[in-house]
């Protein structure tokens, strides 16, 4: 029952579209512009760095909670995997937002950093290794993605932890799959955040 209950507030926790908030208080809507979604990415095109900054740490904040939550009650290993799963599905599909949302990749790594930080480590290497060489957002989260899986399997952690890995790198692929087009396309756009305090148009 408890475990149940805490899955379900971990969703919701998750769902909290940061994006649209800070876009609120800051005078923008994230979803009416730019790419239209709500994560870092095109906040801080929309509407600078700062409510970039703020949108992140929302976002990491609402993965990494409901997962602390759930191992400071002592809960196992497969519970904790549930609720970190939930947290993430939250973000790509919020309740709030008639089941949309982003990428996901911020809360990804609250809910890491909270289950591993060596593994989300090797993973931050990889997209910081990849934007630096692309200046592509897309291509470096979704590399860093798919650098999880065996990140987590080379380090031991258990196999509930390594399913959840795959799930979310799944998950993050097919929330990144126009993307993906445009990258086969050489048509997806670099890296080329807004200053803070200015707003698209």
């Amino acid at each position: 029952m408890l475990q149940g209950l805490l899955i379900l507030v971990a969703y919701v926790i998750g769902s909290i579209p940061t994006g649209v908030i800070v876009g609120r208080l800051r005078g923008f809507d994230p979803r009416a512009v730019g790419s239209g979604n709500i994560g870092t990415s095109n906040v801080i095109r929309a509407g600078g760095m700062s409510a970039a900054l703020m949108t992140f740490a929302g976002d990491v904040l609402k993965g990494a909670i409901p997962v602390l939550i759930a191992r400071a009650a002592g809960f196992p290993v497969a519970t904790i995997a549930w609720t970190g799963l939930a947290a993430f599905v939250g973000a790509i599909c919020s309740v709030f937002l008639f089941f949309q949302g982003g990428k996901g990749i911020a809360a990804a790594l609250g809910v890491w950093l909270a289950i591993s930080p060596l593994a989300i480590l090797f993973a931050l290497i990889v997209f910081a290794v990849v934007l630096a060489i692309s200046r592509i957002m897309s291509l470096s989260s979704i590399c860093a993605s798919l650098a999880l899986p065996p990140t987590v399997a080379i380090l031991g952690l258990p196999h509930e932890y390594l399913l959840l890995a795959i799930l979310m790198a799944v998950l993050a692929l097919f929330r990144h799959r126009e993307n993906i087009k445009r990258l086969s396309r050489g048509e997806e756009p670099k890296f080329q955040p807004r200053r803070s305090g200015s707003v698209a148009s």
